[in-house]
């Protein structure tokens, strides 16, 4: 007798044909219709140039890969920070939090032409913008966990003598770390936007720069290949950030997690 698959096995081998399907499904769908490339062009057509233009993608890979990996983690520094000295003081609050709602509200692309103007064309400006695009989700998740902290916890800590600095770093903390990692799954995907913006506009190299490029040569399939090698690097690094969270806040047990060894 066959042993049954487990339910977690079974759900990822259910998402992955359904993710085979989607493409077998969008390659027939171009084929029975005649839909040309430079409409949309079909998954083998996509396939085929990142096999032939790989060794000249690999570097403008690499490079939205660093310039991205730099602006997150300068992004999530800052957020951290940022977070922290909001959910900490009220006086912070009161000043700091208006500052982010209104700069996060200014569109990025509307800062970009100031980084060039103060950094100059290239990396940094990339970097800057790709920071400043995923602070904001940090800086409000870190300081709802630690809003988040019961006072009363709070309250029986300093009669035991537990001074502020103490609370923060043994309670407020550890807390904090389920919304930090879902905030960190956001700003990974929002730092690619930043990063692929920023090369369009002011860089010479990276995925943005070459699908820039194909697209005014009217090359769509190469647009498109350069679309896919995004999705793959944001797909990986948010697998990455999932285990990482996984690691730190194994505590923390999530509903799904409940659902799987219940079933």
């Amino acid at each position: 007798m066959k042993a049954a698959l487990s339910p977690v096995l079974r759900q990822r081998l259910l998402s992955a044909l359904a993710l085979v399907g989607f493409f077998v499904l969008w390659e027939l769908v171009c084929l029975a219709f005649g839909v040309s490339d430079l409409v949309l062009p079909r998954p083998s057509q996509i396939a085929a140039v990142l096999l032939e233009k790989m060794p000249l993608l690999w570097a403008h890979t690499a490079q939205t890969l660093y310039t991205t990996l730099a602006g997150f983690a300068l992004g999530v520094l800052a957020g951290v920070v940022i977070g922290v000295a909001i959910g900490s003081s009220r006086m912070a609050y009161d000043v700091a939090y208006p500052l982010m709602v209104g700069f996060s509200s200014i569109p990025k692309v509307a800062v970009v032409p100031l980084f060039v103007v103060w950094f100059g064309a290239g990396t940094v400006p990339a970097v800057l913008t790709s920071m400043v695009i995923c602070i904001f989700p940090v800086v409000v998740n870190v300081a709802t966990g630690l809003a988040s902290t019961e006072p009363e916890l709070e309250d029986v800590l300093r009669v035991l003598g537990a001074r502020k600095r103490d609370i923060l770093w043994n309670v407020g903390l550890p807390r904090t770390m389920p919304y930090l990692f879902a905030s960190l799954k956001i700003a990974i995907t929002l730092s690619f936007v930043g990063t692929v913006l920023a090369e369009t506009v002011a860089s010479n190299k990276g995925i943005g720069t070459v699908m820039m490029i194909a697209s005014g040569n009217f090359d769509v399939p190469m647009v498109f290949a350069g679309l896919f090698l995004l999705a793959a690097m944001g797909v990986m690094l948010y697998a990455i950030s999932s285990l990482a969270e996984r690691r730190v806040t194994g505590w923390a047990q999530r509903k799904t997690d409940l659902a799987a060894s219940g079933a």
